[in-house]
């Protein structure tokens, strides 16, 4: 077991090829133990070179709506009447704090995502 850190594109192309070949090591063995590494070093350097930002949160209301199969309609217990929903969706009015909270209890959407900026 050779391991290094991940510095740089050739150390990561490196890495994820050896990931390949040792990917259905048995927990426990000496590849095993270096598949555990090399993961651990390959989501640092992912999550430090290409980050996932948040979703804005009307994208993340659309796509939990899709998820459960809800329409607009549906908003209306969380957001308020079905014209403040529609203000919402299209951006035109922001999302209040009892909004935020009432979202995220019944679409189970983070309140990191919800109260940014849009």
């Amino acid at each position: 077991m050779k391991i290094k850190p991940i510095r740089n594109e050739a150390d990561y192309k490196k890495a994820l090829e050896r990931l390949e070949v040792i990917f259905d090591a048995r927990r426990g063995t000496e590849e095993g133990d270096e598949l555990e590494i090399l993961s651990i070093l390959i989501d640092k350097y992912e999550s430090e070179h290409f980050p996932i930002g948040m979703p804005d949160p009307i994208s993340a209301i659309n796509f939990r709506m899709e998820q459960m199969g809800l329409k607009q309609k549906d908003l209306v217990e969380m957001i308020g009447f079905k014209s403040r929903v529609s203000e919402i969706m299209n951006k035109k009015r922001k999302l209040t704090l009892e909004m935020i909270r009432k979202l995220n209890i019944n679409l189970k959407i983070p309140t990191e995502v919800l109260i940014q900026d849009y």
